[in-house]
């Protein structure tokens, strides 16, 4: 299994290969963003994490996230709109959903940007290390007349 944190898990040798020295709360922090679709925070990871890593701290998943996007094992989205940087392991072409109201991200896998990406590669000589395309807008949820707005 990939998020498994055995010293020859997929997650560990994904860590290594890329340079990242290992440790348990980086291995904790790479799983649950492997293990989750959600996007999520610095912060969100802290309050998913702390509970059963007592050795973690907010400046320890922001240095791992740090380390994580320059090693090329996750990408970081950028702000959904609530002013903090959400994260994704999924380092696959695809498009992700960003809604301004309820600052939820979402994968969106109808069409295929794979193409395009193979597209650019060529033509620009770049070696891709991924891609990200957000289209920004308010989801069905929020969008529902009786839907309850976060204070802002």
């Amino acid at each position: 299994m990939l998020v498994s944190n055995g010293p020859d898990s997929v997650l560990v040798r994904r860590m290594r290969d890329a340079g990242v020295r290992v440790t348990p709360q980086r291995i904790a922090i790479y799983s649950a963003l492997i293990g989750t679709d959600a996007h999520p925070t610095a912060k969100s990871l802290y309050e998913h994490l702390s509970p059963g890593v007592p050795s973690l701290s907010l400046a320890t998943v922001y240095n791992t996230l740090r380390t994580l996007v320059v090693h090329g094992l996750v990408h970081e989205l950028g702000d959904a709109g609530d002013g903090c940087a959400h994260y994704d392991a999924d380092l696959t072409p695809h498009v992700h959903l960003i809604c301004t109201c309820c600052h939820q991200v979402r994968d969106f896998f109808g069409v295929s940007i794979g193409g395009v990406a193979a597209a650019v590669a060529e033509e620009s000589g770049y070696r891709l290390q991924g891609a990200r395309l957000a289209y920004i807008g308010i989801c069905p949820q929020c969008s529902e007349p009786t839907a309850r707005r976060p204070v802002v």
